[in-house]
């Protein structure tokens, strides 16, 4: 149950890119370069309900049991599917254009995004 719970940005690198790459249009990049992301998080056992808070309150919510396939979709509404995994503690999912991986360091919810 380490992920579960309501979690702030405390710092970023690469945001501008990154959202680019997502498609996100300029204005709302620029409102939302400042603002503290919120992602919270529910755990039962293997399966997760993962909900990001954007600047324009704007809420994205994926479930899925780590090792099974299921739908998910982008901030900016592209639906896929994927597979979770976890190995040594990290949460690591492909999303169309990027490796998302997910760890606690020191009491605090650390996402990393690679560009593929």
């Amino acid at each position: 149950m380490a992920f579960a719970g309501r979690w702030e940005t405390e710092t970023q690198e690469g945001y501008d890119a990154f959202c680019k790459l997502l498609g996100i249009p300029n204005d709302i990049i620029e409102k939302g370069r400042d603002y503290k992301l919120i992602t919270e998080v529910t755990q039962d056992g293997n399966d997760f309900s993962w909900t990001q808070v954007y600047p324009t309150n704007a809420r994205v919510t994926n479930k899925f049991t780590i090792g099974k396939e299921c739908d998910m979709e982008t901030i900016g509404g592209k639906k896929f599917k994927a597979t979770v995994q976890m190995e040594g503690g990290k949460l690591s999912t492909s999303f169309p254009n990027y490796q998302h991986v997910t760890e606690i360091v020191g009491g605090k919810l650390v996402e990393v995004n690679t560009l593929t």
